[in-house]
């Protein structure tokens, strides 16, 4: 647990060193969110509807923003290398850069949430059912993105093949995310929630596995 912890802890300092990542993704996130509604125009009650589809591809755009760097810097330096060869198992350092990695893409997303909510004029309840969605469906993102980034480590233009790959995974995410803002159905809500969670645990259960066989292919 100590070395999970320390991988995770030495992601979260070398992205914080870089302070300027974090505020590139949450700034393209809100940019993504704010310019929808000079486009849509002042038509406050089409806004409104179209705010939950803005809401998630403003977050898939800037989670893809950032995946290609969640391998391609230890496999550059070498630290990809040594990782095959530690006591600790690949799939556990796939899963503490998971872990760091979400911590650096999704939680910032959550945390700029009342600036979008702000400009796309969202009441509180649909305020608190977007901040559960994205909390609750952001982690399948990054899992699928170290999936994606995982895959394309040893390819010179992966950055541009890995949002291909991750892109029709993540279709399931935006589909649940934006049905969790339907509360004109009873239940709908609640239902999509569950399903998205329901998503994030399997997909983060699963990337480990699948992104260090896939490292492993790329180191040999």
């Amino acid at each position: 647990m100590k070395a999970f912890l320390a991988i995770v802890s030495r992601d979260l300092r070398l992205a914080l060193r870089q302070g300027g990542d974090i505020l590139t993704l949450v700034l393209f996130f809100v940019i993504v969110g704010v310019l929808m509604p000079f486009a849509v125009g002042p038509d406050r009650p089409l806004l409104a509807q179209l705010a939950p589809a803005i809401i998630w591809v403003a977050a898939l755009l800037a989670q893809l923003l950032s995946n290609d760097r969640l391998f391609r810097t230890d496999f550059e330096d070498g630290s990809l290398a040594v990782f095959r060869h530690a006591a600790l198992p690949l799939e556990a350092v796939v899963a503490a850069k998971l872990v760091a990695h979400w911590l650096l893409t999704g939680l910032p997303l959550i945390v700029a949430m009342p600036i979008l909510a702000l400009m796309l004029g969202l009441d509180a309840e649909r305020f608190w059912l977007a901040v559960a969605s994205l909390g609750l469906g952001t982690p399948a993102l990054a899992a699928f993105g170290a999936i994606g980034a995982a895959v394309t480590v040893g390819l010179k233009r992966g950055g541009l093949v890995a949002p291909v790959l991750v892109l029709p995974l993540s279709l399931p995410v935006l589909i649940f995310g934006a049905g969790a803002f339907d509360v004109a159905r009873l239940g709908g809500s609640s239902q999509a929630l569950l399903l998205l969670a329901a998503l994030s645990l399997l997909s983060i259960a699963l990337a480990p596995f699948a992104a260090a066989l896939a490292l492993r292919i790329s180191g040999e």
